[in-house]
C-alpha cells in the first residue's frame, strides 16, 4: 500500500513524499499554482480512504498501548451548549490527570450533527439534548437525564413577576430560538403545535448564550432547559406548566470505540453495554 503519513515533515520532504505517492498511485493528487495548492478529482477521491487508514493506524496504536496498561490516542468529545447532566469540564480535567498522553479535542454543535459525527467516527463521544419524541440512531445510547423547559424573559417583561405561565399565554409573544429543524428547536415547536398554537419566532440564533443576549433587552422571550437557564445573567425564568421535556443522552460508536473513549465513559460511570440504536 502507498505510504500516506505525511505529517510533521519539512516542506521539501513533504513535497518529495507527495510526488512519490502520486507516482505510486499513478495520478496527480494536487494541482499546484504560484498562489495555491488544491486537490484534483483523484485527490478528492483518495482523501477519505487515506483518512480512514490514518484513523485505523491511530486506533491500532492505541489498542496496543492499552494492552500494556497505557491509555494513548485521541478523545474527541462533542456536546450541545446547554448540556447540564454532566459537568464536562470537570470530567475532562479528571480524564487529563489520569491519562495525560491522550489528545483531547472538544466540539460544540447541534445534536443531529453530533450524532452523525459519532456514527462516522469524527467524534468518539457526544452529549445531546432531544425531544421525548426522538432518539439517537446509528450509535450506542445512554440516557442521562430529563429536564423541562422554562420561559426566559427580560427583567422588565410583564411576565417577569409571574411564578408560572402556560403555552397559550406565551404564544402571543415574540420568540428567539435555535434554527428551525434542529433538535433544540423542535421540542418547543412540537409542544406549541400539539396545543394547537402558533408562535412568532422572529430571531434564530445558533447558541443559547446569544439567545439570552436578545432576551435581556426585551427583544424576545425564549424557552430553555430549566437546569441551564439559571446560568444566564440578566434574565428571569418562569415555570411553564405545560412545557415540553427534553432528554439528555450520551452517545458513542460501539464498533469503533477506542480505549480513550472507554476510559472517559468509565470516569462518568456510563455502562458501555448500551445497545446500538438502528
Amino acid at each position: 500500500m502507498p505510504s500516506i503519513r505525511l505529517i510533521s515533515e519539512p516542506p521539501a520532504a513533504l513535497s518529495h513524499q507527495i510526488a512519490r505517492l502520486e507516482r505510486e498511485l499513478g495520478a496527480r493528487l494536487f494541482e499546484r499554482t504560484s498562489r495555491r495548492v488544491r486537490l484534483t478529482p483523484a485527490g478528492a477521491a483518495f482523501l477519505p480512504a487515506a483518512r480512514q487508514c490514518l484513523d485505523a493506524a491511530d486506533r491500532a496504536a492505541a489498542e496496543v498501548a492499552a494492552a500494556v496498561g497505557e491509555i494513548r490516542g485521541r478523545l474527541a468529545v462533542g456536546l450541545i451548549p446547554t448540556v447540564t447532566a454532566v459537568d464536562i469540564p470537570e470530567a475532562l480535567r479528571e480524564f487529563r490527570e489520569r491519562y495525560p498522553h491522550v489528545r483531547i479535542s472538544l466540539r460544540v454543535g447541534a445534536s443531529d450533527d453530533l450524532i452523525d459525527q459519532v456514527e462516522h467516527g469524527a467524534l468518539d463521544v457526544a452529549f445531546l439534548g432531544l425531544p421525548t419524541t426522538a432518539r439517537p440512531h446509528g450509535v450506542a445510547v445512554h440516557e442521562l437525564a430529563r429536564d423541562r423547559l422554562v420561559a426566559v424573559v427580560a427583567p422588565d417583561h410583564p411576565l417577569a413577576t409571574e411564578s408560572t405561565s402556560d403555552l397559550r399565554r406565551l404564544a402571543d409573544e415574540v420568540f428567539v430560538d435555535l434554527p428551525a429543524g434542529t433538535a433544540g428547536r423542535s421540542q418547543s415547536d412540537q409542544a406549541f403545535a400539539a396545543a394547537g398554537l402558533t408562535r412568532d419566532v422572529a430571531f434564530e440564533v445558533t447558541t443559547a448564550d446569544y439567545i439570552a443576549r436578545l432576551v435581556a433587552p426585551g427583544l424576545a422571550i425564549a424557552m430553555l432547559p430549566a437546569d441551564y437557564a439559571p446560568r444566564l445573567a440578566g434574565v428571569v425564568t418562569i415555570e411553564v406548566i405545560d412545557a415540553p421535556t427534553r432528554v439528555e443522552y450520551v452517545v458513542w460508536n460501539a464498533a469503533t470505540r477506542g480505549p480513550a473513549a472507554s476510559a472517559f465513559l468509565g470516569i462518568l460511570d456510563i455502562p458501555t453495554s448500551a445497545r446500538r440504536e438502528s
